[in-house]
C-alpha cells in the first residue's frame, strides 16, 4: 500500500463526511424550492470527493479557502454541520453568528478561512497565507480550492507566478467542473488540461479523478510533503463535473443530458462504496451512512430551533461620541 494512502477507517469517514455533504445540499434543494432559503444556494453534487479527500490530507494547523460552493470543503475540515446549517439560516449559532451566510462561512481554529464569493478570490488569498507561513517559519501549508472559471483570472496568474517564484509552501487545487456560470470550459480556455499550465509558473503539474477521493487525497498528500520539504507549490486539477445548475437559481437547459448521465454513472459516492466494499464489511458501511443521515437529520432539526441574531446600532466610536462635550 503507497505511504500516501489513508486508511481504511480514514476513508470510511471520508466516505461519511461526502455523504453528510450530499444531504445537506438535498435538504437545501428542498427548503429552496418551498420559498424557504434566502438567497441562492451553490451546490457540489457530484463533485463532494474534491473538497472532502483534499481536506482529509490536510492536518487542522494547515489553511485553507475555497469557493461559493465550499459545502464539502466546510464538512471535509470537520466543521460542524449543525453550525453550517445554522449559519446559512442565519442563525446566532452559525460560524458567522447568522451574518456571512453559505458562500463566506470560517472556522480559523480548524485552519478553515473561508470560501469566497469573488471569482478567484481564494487563490491570492491563500497564497499570502503560504507568504506568512515561510516567513515565520512554520510547519504547515495553504491550499486554495478554486474552479476552471477561476483559472482564466488574471490574479490566478499572478498568484501561482509568486508562488513558484519564492517556492511558497501552498496547494493550487482546480476543481475543474466543466463550467464557470453557464459558460464551458472550452469556450474560456486556450488548452484543454489546465494542470499543463504549472510549467509556466516552475511548479509540477497533475491532472487526478476528481470523483475519486483516495485519488484527490493522495495528490494533496504528496503536493503537502513536497510543500513542507521547501520545495514549493504544486498545482493539481482534480477532473470532475457539475450535474446541478450554477445556483439554485439557474434554470439550466445548456448541459447535455448524455454528460450529466455519464458523470452520475461515477458518482463520487458510488465510486467510494464500491472501493470500500473491497475492505469493508457491507454492516460497517451502512452504519457510517446511517450515522451520516441522522448528523443532518439532527443538524436541521437543531439549526432550525436556533436563536436568530439581535441587531443593535452601532455604538460611535470615541471622537463622535465626545463632540459636543467641551473637547
Amino acid at each position: 500500500m503507497p505511504a500516501n494512502r489513508p486508511t481504511l477507517d480514514e476513508r470510511l469517514e471520508m466516505h461519511r463526511r461526502m455523504l453528510v455533504t450530499r444531504r445537506i445540499e438535498e435538504r437545501l434543494g428542498e427548503m429552496h424550492k418551498a420559498g424557504q432559503t434566502r438567497g441562492p444556494i451553490h451546490r457540489c453534487d457530484g463533485q463532494e470527493a474534491v473538497g472532502v479527500g483534499a481536506t482529509a490530507a490536510l492536518e487542522q494547523r494547515d489553511y485553507v479557502t475555497t469557493t461559493h460552493r465550499g459545502h464539502a470543503v466546510y464538512i471535509g475540515k470537520g466543521l460542524d454541520p449543525r453550525r453550517v446549517v445554522a449559519e446559512i439560516f442565519g442563525r446566532e449559532t452559525g460560524y458567522g453568528a447568522g451574518r456571512a451566510g453559505h458562500m463566506l462561512v470560517a472556522d480559523a481554529s480548524r485552519g478553515m478561512i473561508g470560501g469566497n464569493a469573488i471569482v478567484g478570490g481564494s487563490i491570492p488569498a491563500a497564497t499570502g497565507m503560504a507568504l506568512s507561513i515561510q516567513i515565520l517559519r512554520e510547519e504547515r501549508v495553504a491550499m486554495a480550492v478554486f474552479g476552471d472559471g477561476a483559472a482564466q483570472t488574471g490574479i490566478c496568474h499572478e498568484s501561482m507566478n509568486m508562488a513558484g517564484l519564492w517556492k511558497l509552501p501552498v496547494i493550487f487545487l482546480l476543481e475543474h467542473n466543466e463550467y464557470g456560470l453557464t459558460v464551458h470550459h472550452t469556450a474560456q480556455s486556450a488548452v484543454p488540461e489546465l494542470h499543463v499550465r504549472a510549467a509556466g509558473y516552475g511548479m509540477p503539474g497533475v491532472q487526478v479523478d476528481g470523483n475519486d477521493a483516495v485519488a484527490v487525497f493522495q495528490a494533496v498528500a504528496d503536493a503537502r510533503a513536497r510543500a513542507l520539504r521547501g520545495e514549493g507549490p504544486t498545482l493539481i486539477e482534480a477532473r470532475t463535473y457539475r450535474v446541478e445548475g450554477f445556483s439554485t437559481s439557474d434554470m439550466g437547459g445548456y448541459q447535455r443530458q448524455e454528460d450529466i448521465d455519464r458523470w452520475k454513472a461515477r458518482d463520487p459516492l458510488l465510486v467510494s462504496r464500491a472501493v470500500l466494499g473491497e475492505e469493508a464489511d457491507a454492516a460497517r458501511i451502512a452504519a457510517v451512512e446511517k450515522d451520516a443521515e441522522e448528523t443532518v437529520a439532527a443538524a436541521f432539526e437543531a439549526a432550525l430551533s436556533d436563536p436568530l441574531p439581535e441587531f443593535a446600532p452601532h455604538a460611535p466610536s470615541a471622537p463622535y461620541a465626545n463632540a459636543g462635550g467641551g473637547c
